[in-house]
């Protein structure tokens, strides 16, 4: 089975990325569909523990419930809380990876590379669809080089691509489409 994959990116953080992405695995799981949400990377303060305990962004957590899924580990395989402005504990697959500057975490490119990919791919091979999430804005130059979440991400998926840009409801329609006529 070849899995569908949708990436929700937005024009920047809080464009509503993560509430479309819930949308659309609740939409798509009343109308039949085995879907997953997939963010390879997030930051925030706050966790969830799966019943494994690992830990996971709480946004994947919700977007799992809305999916009506189990929240697993491989729907945020890197979540980064932040430590100071320029560091943070680095939790690589639900484990403390270490604290790290931001420069120092870009140096292990190739590990989040690998550790984002195979996550998604474990997931693809459970479900459907996948709805995955990108960070921030696709568009900021100064981490193309480095980016593990956004284009690089949808490149690993095979992604069509949707820009969220102020919580429309139309985001969710377009989506919906694509998905059916795949």
């Amino acid at each position: 089975m070849t899995v569908r994959a949708l990436m929700v990116l937005g024009t920047a953080s809080d464009a509503g990325k993560s509430l479309t992405v819930a949308a659309l695995c609740r939409i798509l799981r009343q109308d039949g569909f085995d879907v997953a949400p997939f963010k390879a990377q997030n930051m925030a303060l706050n966790s969830f523990a799966t019943r494994e305990g690992h830990e996971i962004g709480r946004a994947q957590a919700m977007q799992a419930e809305a999916a009506k899924v189990a929240p697993h580990v491989d729907m945020n395989p890197i979540l980064l809380k932040p430590t100071s402005d320029v560091g943070s504990q680095v939790i690589l697959n639900g484990t403390v990876l270490g604290n790290y500057s931001g420069i120092d975490y870009y140096q292990q490119r190739q590990l989040l590379l690998d550790t984002v990919s195979a996550a998604y791919q474990r997931l693809a091979a459970r479900h459907e669809i996948i709805i995955l999430e990108g960070a921030g804005s696709p568009v900021e130059m100064n981490l193309k080089d480095r980016d593990v979440v956004n284009m690089k991400m949808a490149e690993i998926a095979d992604a069509a691509c949707l820009l969220d840009g102020h919580r429309s409801r139309r985001c969710v329609r377009v989506a919906r489409r694509h998905l059916r006529s795949a």
